[in-house]
């Protein structure tokens, strides 16, 4: 169950049904990095009992990947180049140092974009059922596996030291809420 304290504005759902060749890019972008941030969580000590895991989440990022490709090759949308997200760096630049303050920071960042994720894929789904059905139903497919991996990386960061990433949770639930309700005039998932 996500934990998330509050949805995106109003105004964020029509901004991206009237944009969804710019969201599917943005899209794209998000898996590929999707998959390298699992790839990368691999470099810390503290996670190399969950290497497997964390290849199959990479893994499955660029299934998603390619599969938004898939799409954007189907309605003849260019891929073009990333946009900054400041949710997600509003979210990411508050990795701490240490040694288990970075791997629980950058586990619980993860675990937020996947959550968030989620939430907003579901949103989407629903919306788009009157608007675009097989987009509809791409996204409700993916619903599930976001909140798969948002589960998934935080029990690894609480087997890391539950109690510190008890605490840091709730400094990032605090943060996002904060951060999801700030207006941009961005076409972007997040």
């Amino acid at each position: 169950m996500l934990m998330l304290r509050a949805k995106p504005p109003e105004s964020w759902l029509p901004k991206i049904i009237a944009n969804l060749g710019a969201v599917l890019v943005d899209h794209a972008h998000l898996e590929r990095k999707a998959a390298k941030s699992a790839l990368t969580l691999q470099r810390y000590l503290q996670l190399t009992g969950r290497l497997e895991d964390l290849t199959a989440i990479a893994i499955e990022e660029l299934e998603h990947f390619n599969l938004v490709l898939k799409i954007l090759n189907e309605r003849d949308i260019q891929f073009s180049q990333p946009i900054s997200s400041p949710w997600i760096s509003g979210i990411m630049n508050t990795v701490r140092k240490g040694r288990n303050e970075q791997v629980i920071d950058h586990l619980l960042c993860a675990a937020m974009i996947e959550g968030r994720s989620c939430d907003k894929f579901q949103i989407l789904s629903e919306a788009l059922v009157p608007v675009d059905a097989p987009l509809a139903k791409f996204y409700a497919s993916l619903v599930e596996s976001e909140g798969n991996h948002y589960a998934a990386y935080l029990l690894m960061a609480k087997q890391v030291d539950e109690s510190e990433t008890n605490r840091r949770l709730d400094f990032y639930l605090d943060l996002d809420a904060e951060l999801v309700q700030k207006p941009n005039d961005l076409h972007i998932l997040h």
